[in-house]
């Protein structure tokens, strides 16, 4: 009887252990993984005429990635969670979830469209994809991640293929300049965020970040300097992802290093996996240290977007200015905007997160918009020069007009509603917290990019310099591919502008 007893006890300890996988919750980020499987085995047996194909396998499994997000929308769903807690889970699909997935899946879905010819030219297939799709599934899988080895997990997942990516120009010096500087800096950050994740669980003895909040809470004497300590080194991953100054070093270098397409894709979606990564450790784990992380993001969201709009408008006077290199100065000072209410939420009782979400979504809209152009330009210009640009409305008048709408809802100013609503939304975030001077700043920089930004939409429409300009533009047709990718964009830019408030509602139900 006694025997019995034991073993009926031993199976139901062994059925409690067992864990009830939520498919439907994980889908995106697993979809985006088998097929990059897929993809990288199916390399080895299509012939190289036909590797077209593997791009548009792509193409078509991260579009089914974003329709699996359609059963999440009610965002209640977690897996993944502690026996002992069902309240502590490692996956949650909440609204926070479904808005970020969608923008690094999209995001990742317009980079494929971008880098369909380049993967037929210059780029091997079956790699690009691969590691294109397995970045995805990293970034895709970190916004749902609730504990910290997740978050660290994902986020390498993430980092690790787009070191490659940026490196994939063979024989091309400055591609691996790039990707080394890349993989360097990358690395020492992750390093320091380990060293923080590790004090952070001496001190809270737990990973998952509710639990980190409630035990931060009534950390002992003894440990708070070290809590403190783990908090700040933690966020250094992070910040580094986002581009936040003095994380920024690699950025110039590395988006003009590195095939077009993957430029554009770090700008949005590995931005994007910074901002959710300090997101989600800041307001969830380390609320009760919000007097240690606010201070330190508000003065990186200053320096970021004062450092990043001054070495944009240096690059202004030079004959030879990198449009790419133009771009990405832009991304830092954006990163700057992006930062600000993630810093309000330490001040205010008010949810300030939704700002930040908000303004991603337009960034990540506009900015691949640009990037696309840029890639097509590139097509007959390979320097991919600012001047370059001029007299593309006397050669393509739709895509100079798309083009100009794209760089004025980066400095948010009218037709460009967007944009100009996703920093109104950033600029009360920061009064709202009673961030005054921060504001202030915000104000300034907004000024002084406006130069850059009206220059470049100057020279759109600028005469060309000879007859023979103008011809060259013209014959720079797009492929398909990167047609249907501008317009995409464009549409959605207009939609937005028109109507923001669409983006405010969707992004006001990502309260965790």
């Amino acid at each position: 009887m006694n025997a019995a007893a034991a073993s009926t006890a031993t199976t139901d300890t062994a059925a409690d252990l067992v864990q009830s996988v939520d498919w439907a919750a994980v889908a995106p980020p697993t979809i985006t993984a088998v097929v990059g499987l897929v993809v990288l085995v199916a390399d080895l047996f299509v012939p190289k005429e036909r590797r077209r194909l593997l791009g548009w396998i792509s193409i078509a499994g991260l579009a089914a990635a974003v329709v699996a997000l359609a059963p999440l929308r009610k965002g209640d769903r977690s897996t993944f969670c502690l026996t002992t807690d069902p309240g502590a889970c490692s996956y949650t699909a909440d609204h926070f979830t479904l808005v970020i997935q969608l923008l690094v899946l999209g995001g990742a879905l317009l980079t494929a469209l971008l880098s369909l010819t380049d993967t037929e030219e210059k780029l091997p297939a079956g790699e690009f994809w691969f590691l294109l799709l397995s970045s995805a599934a990293g970034a895709a899988l970190l916004p749902a991640s609730r504990d910290l080895a997740t978050l660290i997990v994902a986020l390498e997942v993430a980092s690790l293929p787009a070191f490659a990516l940026v490196g994939l120009k063979r024989g091309d010096r400055m591609s691996g300049e790039a990707a080394l500087k890349f993989f360097l800096s990358s690395v020492t950050a992750t390093a320091v965020s380990l060293l923080g994740v590790s004090f952070v669980y001496a001190s809270a003895g737990t990973l998952h970040l509710t639990e980190i909040a409630q035990s931060l809470d009534d950390t002992p004497a003894q440990l708070a300097t070290l809590a403190k300590a783990g908090v700040v080194l933690t966020l250094v991953g992070f910040a580094f992802k986002t581009a936040a100054v003095p994380f920024h070093f690699w950025v110039p270098d590395t988006y003009v290093g590195a095939p077009l397409p993957v430029a554009a894709y770090l700008s949005v979606v590995g931005k994007a996996v910074g901002f959710t990564g300090l997101i989600l450790v800041t307001v969830i784990a380390f609320p009760s240290y919000a007097d240690v992380w606010g201070p330190a993001l508000s003065v990186l969201a200053a320096l970021t977007m004062t450092v990043g709009n001054v070495a944009a408008l240096r690059q202004v006077p030079t004959r030879a200015w990198s449009a790419v290199r133009l771009l990405a100065w832009s991304s830092v000072a954006q990163a700057g905007y992006l930062l600000v209410p993630i810093a309000a939420a330490a001040y205010s009782s008010d949810d300030q997160i939704g700002a930040t979400v908000s303004y991603a979504l337009m960034y990540a809209v506009v900015n691949l918009g640009a990037f696309a152009v840029a890639a097509l330009v590139a097509r007959t210009h390979p320097l991919n020069r600012v001047s370059d640009y001029r007299g593309l409305y006397a050669a393509r008048p739709g895509t100079a007009l798309v083009m100009g709408f794209f760089l004025l809802c980066l400095a948010g100013l009218p037709p460009g509603i967007i944009g100009l609503f996703a920093k109104v939304t950033v600029f009360q975030a920061a009064v709202d917290a009673g961030l005054g001077w921060l504001a202030v700043v915000m104000g300034i920089n907004v000024v002084i990019a406006l130069y850059y930004y009206l220059q470049w939409t100057a020279i759109l429409f600028r005469a060309p310099e000879a007859p023979e300009e103008a011809g060259v533009a013209r014959r720079a047709a797009g492929t398909a591919p990167l047609t249907l990718a501008i317009g995409l964009t464009a549409a959605a830019g207009v939609v937005l502008s028109g109507y923001p408030q669409l983006v405010l509602r969707f992004t006001a139900a990502t309260l965790f």
